[in-house]
């Protein structure tokens, strides 16, 4: 497949969309909001953000679908709501439900190569004025062969680009074209040399077996704390060796579109993403990874110590 095409509309579209976050977070994030309700600013972003990405992607690539996490429901009952989003998204009601909307196909074995989207990864560093990613993947025959990050709060802003033939990079979250600067994953070998970064939510991963797995690696540096897909780009660039997503209850099936992205990216750069068992992640099972448990992202170097340990804990 030439990503040639794919590649510039999904990085201009994920700066338009990242353009459209920064702006609903200087109108709207006060410090007082601190949940993700039907009204609340991280939704009329996750809105817009989708409806942009969306409706560039139908412009170019027509009927490919997108597998994307919202869906116009809460919009339709809500004409106040509605209104403020298309201001947002810079486009009529109608056509901003119908761009959302383009995002709710689920796959089902019929289409080998499809988008997966969120439009908003990290609602409470949103929320925080911290870190939050907009993440667009390609998914080709189940395999992940293009991820774009926008990380707009990320060193003034930045955009993390990788997949099978395009070498990862970053770039500005308000540049123009593809060229950038090149990443790598790290290339630290001793475990006990390595550094994890994990959520800053304690409730998006089971930091306390990540703290006894970091043990059983000799690991003794503090954890690279930051919200969202972001984890991902610091591994890709080398601010960190490790990133886990430990389960946190029983039977929790991961999103495509929380790991789609993030995958390409650090594997363009030289590392390797599993589950905790080691398994390769299945895009083939619809909208969730229900084949697999967890995530491991590593510098690839680490990789087999790191599953090692997380089966010993």
């Amino acid at each position: 497949m030439n990503l040639e095409k794919h590649l510039e509309v999904a990085v201009s579209a994920v700066r338009e969309a990242s353009a459209v976050c920064r702006r609903v977070q200087a109108d709207l994030v006060n410090a007082g909001t601190v949940s993700k309700d039907d009204k609340s600013p991280v939704t009329v972003a996750d809105f817009a953000a989708q409806a942009v990405v969306c409706a560039r992607l139908g412009v170019a690539f027509g009927d490919l679908p997108v597998v994307g996490e919202e869906g116009s429901e809460a919009l339709r009952g809500d004409n106040d709501l509605l209104a403020v989003v298309a201001q947002h998204a810079g486009m009529g009601t109608d056509d901003t439900l119908v761009a959302i909307d383009r995002g709710g196909w689920t796959p089902d074995g019929s289409q080998s190569v499809y988008w997966t989207l969120d439009p908003i990864d990290g609602t409470k560093g949103f929320l925080r004025g911290q870190q939050y990613a907009v993440a667009l993947g390609l998914i080709a025959d189940g395999k992940v062969v293009l991820g774009v990050l926008g990380c707009p709060n990320l060193d003034g802003g930045l955009l993390m680009v990788g997949g099978e033939g395009v070498a990862p990079r970053w770039l500005s979250v308000e540049g123009s074209g593809t060229q950038g600067q090149a990443v790598a994953a790290t290339t630290t070998a001793d475990p006990a040399q390595a550094r994890f970064c994990e959520s800053v939510e304690s409730g998006h991963s089971d930091q306390g077996t990540s703290a006894k797995i970091a043990a059983a690696l000799g690991i003794t540096a503090e954890p690279y704390r930051i919200d969202s897909q972001c984890k991902y780009a610091a591994v890709a660039r080398g601010n960190a060796d490790i990133y886990l997503r430990l389960p946190t209850r029983p039977g929790y099936e991961e999103k495509v579109w929380d790991h789609g992205a993030g995958l390409a990216v650090v594997e363009a750069a030289g590392g390797k993403v599993t589950d905790i068992d080691g398994k390769p992640l299945d895009f083939t099972q619809g909208r969730t990874l229900k084949n697999n448990r967890g995530v491991v992202a590593t510098n690839g170097l680490l990789h087999d110590a790191v599953i090692a340990a997380i089966a010993g804990v």
